[in-house]
C-alpha cells in the first residue's frame, strides 16, 4: 500500500477502504507519511468529501492512534457534551453541576480558547489553584468518588487528530465537514464517551454560519456515532449574538455562579436547562425532556447544583471561597459603561466582532501559548429585538489598559446594528 495511491484514489472521487484509511492515519502518526502528502489528501477530502462509513473509519483510526480511556466500572454510562464553540459559551460550568446534581455523573475534558472562541479551561483558571491537568487515574478516581470532573485533555488521546488539525489550519482545509466531524468524534470516543450531546453552534460567531452547514455536520456526527456504537443527540443553537451577557473569563464564571443561584440571564439559563434535559434523557435518568427540564430547574432552586460546582472546584484544588464570595474575583483596572447613542431596536449584536474584540482586550489568545488576562471582557446588556433608549447602557468594558479600552469601544459599536421598526428576537435553538 502506498500513500500516493490513496491520495489519487480520493482525488478521483474513490471511496477509501477501512484498511487504506488506517494505513494512512497510522503512517502519518508515526511520521512515515510526510506532511505534504497528508496536505494533498486533506485537500482531496475537502473537494470530494467522504461517505459516512469512510468518515467513521477515519474517526476510529484517529481515536485509536493513542490511548483509549476505559470508564467501564467507573460509571454506568459515560456521558459527554460537546459545543462547537462560541462567544459567551460557558454552558459546561452550569450544565455539568446541574446534571450531576440530578444523579448523572459526568467527566468532561475541555479545551482552551483559540481565536475569537472562548475556552472552558481558561475560564476555570480564573479560580486560583484550579487544576486542569488531571492524570488518567485522578480523572477516574474523581469521577467515581465525586461524580464530576472538568479538566484538560492531558492524556495521549487521538494524537493523529492534533497533527492533522495543525496541517488543516495552514492548508485551507479546516472547512471540510468530514474532517471536522472526525476530529470532534475521535476525541470523544478516545475519552471513553458512550453517549454524547452535541451543541452545534450556527451563525455569525460560529464556524458553521448557515443552518444547512450545521445540519450537515450534525447529521454526519450522528451517523459516525451510530456506526461506532455510540448514542449521539445533536442540538443546533444560535451563535449570531453572544450567549448570556458576559464575555471574558472571570466575568463568565461569575455569570455561571449567578445562574446556579437562579439569577442568570434568561437566554443562558434556558439554554442550560435544555442541554441538561437532553443529557438527563440520554443518560436514562428521566423518561422525557419535560421531566428532565423540571428536574434541572429543581436542583438549581434547591442549591444542589451550586453545591456540585463547589465540589468540582474543591476536588480540583480550586479556592472554593471564590465560589462562596464571588467578590474575590479580580477586577479590571478600567470599567466603562458605554451608553446607546440613539434609540431604536437592535437588529444585530455581532458575536464574532465581540469575540474578536475580547481577544484584543486580552481575554483570549490569537496563538496557542499566549497569556490570558482573566479579568477583562465585556457585559453585553441587550439582545437582538430589544428596544433600547438613547443613553441606556449598551455594553460595559472591563479593560486593563486605556489604549485597549478605546479600541474595544470602537470595535464594539460596530457590532450593533439598529432598526426603527420592531425586530424579531433570535431563536435559541433551531429545529
Amino acid at each position: 500500500m502506498r500513500a500516493v495511491d490513496i491520495i489519487i484514489k480520493k482525488r478521483e472521487h474513490g471511496e477509501l477502504s477501512a484498511e487504506e484509511i488506517k494505513f494512512f492515519v497510522d503512517g502519518f502518526t508515526r511520521g512515515d507519511i510526510p506532511d505534504y502528502q497528508v496536505s494533498a489528501w486533506a485537500m482531496a477530502v475537502l473537494l470530494n468529501g467522504m461517505t459516512p462509513r469512510e468518515t467513521t473509519d477515519l474517526t476510529l483510526a484517529m481515536a485509536h492512534s493513542g490511548e483509549i480511556l476505559d470508564l467501564t466500572g467507573v460509571v454506568d454510562i459515560a456521558m459527554d457534551k460537546h459545543s462547537t464553540g462560541g462567544v459567551g459559551d460557558k454552558t459546561s460550568l452550569v450544565v455539568l453541576p446541574v446534571v450531576v446534581a440530578c444523579g448523572l455523573p459526568v467527566g468532561k475534558m475541555s479545551g482552551r480558547g483559540l481565536g475569537f472562541s472562548g475556552g472552558t479551561l481558561d475560564k476555570l483558571e480564573s479560580i486560583p489553584g484550579y487544576r486542569v491537568d488531571l492524570t488518567t487515574d485522578e480523572f477516574k478516581k474523581q469521577l467515581k468518588e465525586d461524580g464530576i470532573v472538568l479538566t484538560g485533555q492531558s492524556l495521549d488521546l487521538a494524537p493523529a487528530d492534533g497533527k492533522l488539525y495543525a496541517l488543516r489550519d495552514v492548508t485551507g482545509t479546516v472547512q471540510s465537514i468530514p474532517l471536522i466531524a472526525s476530529s470532534i468524534m475521535s476525541k470523544k470516543i478516545a475519552a471513553g464517551a458512550q453517549a454524547i450531546v452535541l451543541d452545534v453552534k450556527v451563525g455569525l460567531g460560529a464556524f458553521m454560519e448557515t443552518l444547512d452547514e450545521a445540519r450537515n455536520l450534525a447529521s454526519l456526527m450522528v451517523d459516525i456515532g451510530r456506526l461506532a456504537g455510540r448514542e449521539v443527540v445533536p442540538l443546533l443553537s444560535d451563535m449570531n449574538q453572544p450567549l448570556g451577557e458576559a464575555v471574558g473569563n472571570s466575568l463568565e464564571v461569575l455569570e455561571a455562579i449567578d445562574t446556579l443561584h437562579g439569577h442568570g440571564p434568561a437566554d443562558f439559563t434556558e439554554h442550560c436547562l435544555l442541554v441538561s434535559a437532553h443529557m438527563l434523557a440520554l443518560g436514562r435518568r428521566v423518561p422525557n425532556l419535560e421531566s428532565g427540564r423540571r428536574m434541572a430547574e429543581a436542583v438549581i432552586t434547591s442549591g444542589a447544583a451550586l453545591e456540585k460546582f463547589r465540589v468540582l472546584v474543591g476536588a480540583q484544588d480550586g479556592d472554593v471561597s471564590f465560589v462562596d464570595n464571588p467578590g474575590k474575583f479580580p477586577k479590571a483596572k478600567i470599567i466603562e459603561v458605554v451608553k446607546a447613542d440613539r434609540s431604536g431596536y437592535l437588529s444585530q449584536v455581532h458575536a464574532r466582532l465581540i469575540g474578536e474584540a475580547s481577544v484584543a482586550l486580552g481575554a483570549g489568545r490569537a496563538r496557542k501559548g499566549d497569556p490570558v488576562d482573566h479579568a477583562v471582557g465585556f457585559i453585553i446588556h441587550h439582545k437582538v429585538g430589544e428596544r433600547v433608549e438613547k443613553d441606556e447602557p449598551l455594553f460595559t468594558i472591563h479593560a486593563s489598559e486605556v489604549g485597549k479600552q478605546v479600541e474595544a469601544r470602537e470595535r464594539l459599536r460596530e457590532a450593533f446594528k439598529w432598526s426603527d421598526e420592531p425586530v424579531a428576537p433570535l431563536p435559541l435553538f433551531y429545529y
